[in-house]
């Protein structure tokens, strides 16, 4: 599969996860949900790889890198942006979770030395302002109180735990682990530290028997986790952190624009200068060789 194929299908597919994970939020607790979501996602990883006869069968070293790939990547990424959203807007957690994009490259310099060029860092500044542009007239609400400056610094640590996610993953296709597996065991591990995390709160392990949550559950489960996280860490080992992490900054744009096909946002010049720096931020960041 192409990288552009990659993608596309991780923005795009990403771009309609923050509408799935509003439905999450309520009757169950955020962490008992994301057990859920990736149970069900490592066990149709597991599926597929007995299907197709991809050995599942690693060394302890192995194991080690895919507990650390669950632990930031499909764990604690997930039990701070969840929780972020209960605090905050969607609009809030979009930008302070574009900030991966910077994360990235600051990291894949320190574990990787991988340098940034010009372009890379020119597009990824322009991605960041144009996700603050798209979202200013609703920022502009939001007062600053103890609550929203809770929420911004969770969905801070989220996009930091899955930058180190990414860079982790990075380290284990380096040493020919193949992704597939890879993320199979680490979402299974992802599950089991979050259902500690949540014993060890004392919370209830319910379950939402409505169409909306279960409907949103198995599509965050299988297009938002199998599917995407496939596409986008398989992307990453092939472009590098610095690169794909700018997926970041375009499944906001396509996000708010599922928002004004489905749920009557009005388009506005807000709109059309962040798009359009976002997608010139794309370009440039894509075209860097």
């Amino acid at each position: 599969m192409s990288n552009t194929v990659l993608y596309i299908t991780t923005v795009l597919i990403w771009g309609s996860t923050w509408l799935a994970i509003e439905y999450q939020l309520g009757v169950v607790e955020p962490e008992v949900s994301i057990v859920y979501r990736y149970l069900i996602a490592s066990s149709v990883l597991f599926i597929y790889c007995k299907i197709k006869n991809l050995s599942l069968l690693f060394k302890v070293t192995s194991h080690f890198w895919f507990v650390l790939l669950g632990a930031f990547l499909f764990g604690l990424n997930y039990v701070f942006a969840y929780r972020a959203q209960v605090h905050i807007t969607s609009a809030l957690a979009a930008i302070a979770f574009s900030t991966m994009l910077w994360i990235n490259i600051i990291l894949s310099r320190l574990f990787f030395g991988t340098r940034a060029g010009r372009r890379v860092l020119t597009g990824a500044a322009l991605g960041i302002v144009g996700i603050v542009t798209l979202f200013a007239p609703q920022v502009r609400e939001v007062s600053l109180s103890d609550s929203v400056f809770f929420g911004s610094v969770l969905a801070l640590l989220g996009a930091t735990m899955a930058s180190m996610g990414n860079m982790v993953s990075q380290g284990a296709q380096a040493r020919e682990l193949p992704v597939m597996q890879a993320n199979a065991w680490g979402m299974l591990y992802g599950a089991i530290l979050t259902a500690v995390i949540a014993l060890a709160r004392g919370q209830e392990f319910n379950f939402d028997g409505t169409f909306t949550y279960i409907a949103s559950l198995t599509y965050l489960a299988v297009f938002g986790s199998v599917v995407a996280f496939g596409a986008y860490l398989t992307l990453l080992g092939r472009i590098g952190a610095h690169k794909a992490g700018y997926a970041t900054v375009m499944f906001p744009v396509v996000a708010l624009f599922l928002s004004i096909v489905f749920e009557g946002l009005s388009l506005d010049w807000y709109i059309v200068i962040g798009t359009a720096l976002v997608l010139f931020g794309n370009f440039l960041v894509l075209k860097e060789r």
